[in-house]
């Protein structure tokens, strides 16, 4: 076999053994996420890829006519040496994908470089130049389904291992009798709940709370195994999960007796299967069904599916809410003023206690999140006054989204970190207040099934009455925003699909001028960010 050949061979099978394990761990190792990854554009390019197809048919043309090897084997040196350089070019880059490495990534790759060394080492003991080409072909074209095939063949030692984690983090649980745990979950508004929560109750109480990222089983055991210790009074617990049942399995290893809904919507609809599933899981009905009878159930009064929830609910419950009028809340907010910087407003109690707070977090939504957090902070033992101090201590970090001054001295919302179709509108309601022109650059947002056009319908004409210029960076839904924005009244000029960072950089220095507004919205890439930024 010609030495070369299987050298390039080898380098861009590296790249792509990297790149499969990488959408694998970012998919969080979930059949669904991963499989609708492809319902996207860029997923759709790995399957419609110019190369495979050509490769494909070099296999084809050598099934059939052995003859043309010779022209196969010059084309198929041209197309590895072209992935190689590629692959060089990226590693000098540091652009090219790769998983973090965790004991699971490296296994993964360990058993991956071990089949595939010896594919090599059996392909090169073949007599037959044809024969040799023919399976450098099916190990190139069929790389996805071996990696894959790795994953899946490895996930049910993965599973018995994470299940001894979480027996072993739910033993360690167990022997800190007098520990209050808070469980909040919900499709939006999760994290910054937790986070401001948190603030709140160090304050006046020792408080772990799980970090970012930390929702599903193995973080909030990782969390718990490695920060929990005696003198912790709060366990304050973010829990996350795409299938129903996820959160009864986090609710059997914790034990909350305190349960906050925080909002819910279709967001991950997709990988639920149904909104029966969905409102099972993130819209907290397994979360209320595992409280103690002495618990409590907080539940965002402005979001209908809550209510729902409140109704069916027989446990003790309250709510909070923006809007008082939608239901006899426990708490609510009134004279609520939003400036660039900050929120304020006044916030209310059933029984007709009131205070006012002024807190460093952007947005009108963050409100919302802060009244949870007040409600459940009051419950378990803080006044208001207390509590208004501690809302001193939140930054905007906490909320999900940061101000900062650009190059050009724009505002740059980094609202990246990621996206919803609520949080999406709420944000573009921030946007709104910035007196100059407005930008908005996002992404198509994903795993919201069949309402998804719909969804993105409703997006567009929102960002059509408040943006100046609109960037979509993906393409599945592109034409759905952009009938949206259209028909709100934005010129179609101005409704951008791009996915370069360097040609939306251009786009927008183009466009704006000082005390201009840009909105990043969602997992935009990072180099764009850095381009507008430092």
């Amino acid at each position: 076999m010609n030495l070369l050949l299987s050298t390039f061979w080898l380098f861009r099978t590296v790249k792509y053994v990297l790149f499969w394990l990488y959408l694998w761990q970012l998919k969080e190792y979930h059949i669904g996420r991963f499989f609708d990854h492809f319902n996207t554009e860029k997923g759709k390019k790995n399957i419609t890829n110019p190369l495979l197809w050509i490769k494909v048919l070099l296999f084809a043309i050598l099934i059939i006519r052995a003859d043309f090897l010779s022209v196969c084997v010059s084309i198929l040196f041209f197309i590895y040496l072209l992935e190689t350089l590629v692959f060089i070019k990226q590693v000098y880059q540091k652009s090219f994908k790769k998983p973090v490495k965790t004991a699971k990534t490296l296994l993964l790759m360990a058993i991956s470089f071990l089949i595939i060394g010896t594919a090599l080492y059996f392909i090169s003991t073949l007599h037959s130049d044809w024969t040799q080409f023919l399976w450098l072909l099916i190990f190139d074209i069929f790389l996805p389904l071996i990696i894959s095939g790795i994953v899946l063949l490895v996930q049910p030692f993965f599973v018995i291992a994470r299940n001894n984690i979480l027996k072993k983090a739910a033993r360690k649980l167990g022997e800190h009798k007098n520990l209050k745990v808070i469980g909040i979950t919900g499709s939006y508004g999760k994290t910054s709940t937790k986070e401001f929560l948190a603030t709140i109750l160090k304050t006046k109480y020792r408080v772990l709370h799980t970090k970012e990222h930390q929702n599903s089983e193995m973080g909030i055991a990782k969390c718990i195994l490695e920060s929990l210790s005696p003198e912790h009074e709060i366990f304050v617990v973010e829990m996350g999960s795409y299938k129903k049942g996820g959160i009864k399995l986090l609710c059997d290893m914790v034990k909350p007796q305190i349960g906050i809904v925080t909002g819910v919507n279709e967001q991950h609809l997709s990988l639920f299967g149904s909104l029966e599933n969905l409102l099972s899981a993130e819209g907290g009905r397994e979360l209320a069904d595992a409280l103690p009878q002495n618990g409590l159930l907080a539940l965002n009064g402005d979001n209908k599916y809550c209510l729902e929830l409140y109704k069916k609910f027989g446990g003790n419950k309250k709510t909070y809410s923006l809007n008082r009028a939608k239901l006899s809340s426990d708490i609510w907010a009134e004279e609520i003023s939003v400036t660039e910087n900050s929120v304020s407003f006044l916030a209310i109690t059933k029984n007709r206690e009131a205070c006012h707070f002024d807190i460093n977090v952007l947005g009108r939504q963050n409100v919302q999140n802060i009244l949870g957090a007040i409600l459940v902070a009051k419950e378990i033992g803080m006044g208001l006054d207390e509590i208004s101090i501690g809302c001193q201590k939140i930054n905007p970090s906490q909320s999900g989204m940061i101000l900062v001054k650009g190059k050009h001295d724009l505002d740059i919302i980094d609202s990246s970190y990621s996206a919803n179709p609520d949080g999406v509108l709420a944000d573009l309601d921030y946007l709104n207040i910035f007196p100059g022109k407005k930008i908005i650059v996002m992404p198509c947002l994903i795993e919201l099934g069949n309402k998804s056009g719909q969804i993105h319908e409703k997006l567009g004409q929102k960002i059509g009455k408040i943006c100046d210029v609109a960037i979509i960076t993906t393409k599945e839904n592109f034409e759905n925003i952009k009938k949206g924005a259209l028909y709100a009244g934005l010129q179609e000029k101005n409704i951008v699909f791009c996915e370069n960072p360097n040609d939306i950089y251009s786009i927008i220095t183009l466009q704006v001028s000082l005390g201009d507004a840009v909105l990043l919205e969602g997992r935009v890439p990072k180099k764009l960010i850095e381009l507008l930024t430092k």
